[in-house]
């Protein structure tokens, strides 16, 4: 018995003597990503924002418009989604619905963004860039990145079996009204139509919400109940003066189909932005540090619905 004692207690000095010296130099043992915490990404989402502006306007029917398409379906097959093209015609124009998800079950949550840019820049103050097209930095591209930076994290932290399902869709077709042969919203209310079985519990748009000097209103038209808890997420992480508990817009806004068929939806949406449809809504107009308070808000609440 005696012997066995001293073995013991001779493999328990050479365990701490081992464990002291991988201290002393810094060494840690292998880590699992897959079992890693994730993290919101402002920065790699204002990359997601350069990246669009770079690629030009994305107005329908443009290269630009393509492959940006092409670009948001290549990340979100990276990220493990599951990624469908819904082709629709509207108004006579052909658009493109881009919608992601994991498996077949039909989705708990919709968060959704427009990727598609203003073709006339007809509020700039210039008179003679009215007829240019809106690079759309903040008017399309900060939503879009903001997803994709979900879609990165969300695939690997809360998409398990006992997680709400999720789908990601990537509305076109939106932000041509007052044109004529266009108007708004055209390809949310495709989406709408056509998955008009579906009945989320939550429906999340983000529109317009890199603005360097972001302030959130709650938006007047928005289910209240959805809006309350997201502003209340947003409060519990310490962004209240960027979440501002006030009503301040009505909007007309990818939400409205989903509210017109009995969803609960909000708006997510900053309109106190000067650039709003001119040339100037550029990518220094919009921020990381906003990105990343809206990607915040968003993924705990997701994170908390998971628990």
């Amino acid at each position: 018995m005696k012997k066995k004692n001293f073995f013991i207690t001779l493999f328990s000095i050479i365990l701490f003597i081992w464990g002291s010296l991988l201290i002393g130099t810094g060494f840690s043992p292998p880590t699992h990503p897959e079992l890693a915490p994730v993290q919101f990404d402002g920065e790699r989402a204002y990359a997601d924002v350069l990246h669009q502006t770079e690629l030009g306007a994305r107005i329908p029917g443009s290269d630009a418009h393509a492959q940006a398409r092409v670009w948001m379906q290549t990340e979100l097959e990276t990220a493990g989604w599951t990624v469908e093209t819904q082709a629709f015609d509207a108004l006579g124009h052909r658009g493109y619905n881009l919608i992601a998800s994991h498996g077949n079950n039909l989705p708990d949550i919709v968060l959704g963004a427009h990727y598609d840019s203003r073709i006339y820049a007809d509020h700039d103050i210039n008179v003679d860039k009215r007829t240019q097209a809106v690079l759309g930095a903040n008017d399309g591209a900060s939503g879009v990145a903001i997803l994709l930076e979900l879609a990165r994290n969300i695939s690997s932290s809360t998409q398990a079996n006992s997680s709400p399902s999720i789908w990601l869709v990537f509305f076109d077709l939106e932000d041509n009204g007052r044109i004529p042969t266009w108007d708004w919203i055209l390809g949310s209310r495709a989406f709408v139509e056509n998955y008009n079985y579906l009945d989320p519990a939550a429906v999340i748009i983000l529109d317009m919400i890199g603005d360097a000097d972001l302030n959130i209103y709650l938006e007047r038209n928005s289910n209240i109940e959805l809006r309350t808890e997201i502003w209340a997420q947003a409060a519990e992480l310490g962004y209240e003066s960027t979440f501002i508990a006030e009503e301040k817009f009505g909007m007309l806004d990818d939400h409205t189909p989903f509210l017109e068929a009995g969803m609960p939806a909000i708006d997510v949406i900053d309109f106190d932005y000067p650039y709003w449809h001119t040339t100037e809504d550029t990518p220094d107009k919009v921020s990381a540090e906003s990105l990343q308070i809206v990607g915040d808000t968003i993924l705990a609440w997701i994170k908390n619905k998971s628990e």
